[in-house]
């Protein structure tokens, strides 16, 4: 009895400590430290909420730039990967079909090379990243769909370089583009 009466103590010590107290801890120094981190990196325009700089969103409309697939529809909720493998039918048929809205919305001709990020849906579902390269191949169609001038087309590049940003600390990742904050610049062009 008495070995019990000490283990309940203990899990309501533990229960207080790390369930109660540390979590209040690191929240405050979180929202000390890095208050817009911490609240999940919204971004608003004029006071309104826009989404996330952290989190991809579905974007059909011509005139803006598509970000990476997603297998989810960029739900959060049951954010992941298909789990398809490289030799899967599904898979094979999947990145075809994308391939061929691309060539087809994008007016490329067929031996256009597509890059990869456009054609796999990240592991999340939710990747709000695009390498340089797939932003560029949309330029073309954004263009177009917004009615610019050449000189415009060649500033709509010239925002993709703007929005590039290197490999995290030089050395992690690949050169990327945030797509949901490339399209919120994109409405600021005149």
């Amino acid at each position: 009895m008495k070995q019990l009466i000490i283990s309940l103590k203990m899990l309501a010590l533990m229960t207080v400590l790390l369930g109660i107290i540390y979590p209040l801890v690191i929240t405050g120094i979180a929202q000390l430290a890095f208050s817009s981190m911490a609240n999940g990196s919204l971004v608003s325009v004029n006071g309104t909420i826009k989404g996330s700089k952290l989190i991809g969103q579905k974007m059909d409309n011509p005139s803006y730039f598509n970000p990476r697939p997603s297998v989810t529809g960029y739900n959060t909720l049951p954010s992941g990967a298909s789990n398809l493998g490289l030799t899967n039918k599904k898979l094979y048929d999947l990145v075809q079909t994308r391939k061929a809205d691309i060539l087809k919305n994008d007016s490329l001709a067929n031996n256009t090379s597509i890059p990869a990020d456009l054609l796999f849906a990240s592991a999340s579902g939710l990747d709000p990243h695009i390498s340089p390269e797939a932003a560029k191949i949309q330029i073309g169609r954004i263009a177009t769909a917004r009615g610019f001038s050449d000189k415009q087309k060649q500033q709509l590049s010239a925002l993709v370089d703007k929005y590039t940003e290197s490999p995290q600390f030089g050395i992690l990742g690949c050169k990327r583009v945030n797509v949901f904050l490339l399209n919120l610049e994109l409405d600021g062009m005149k």
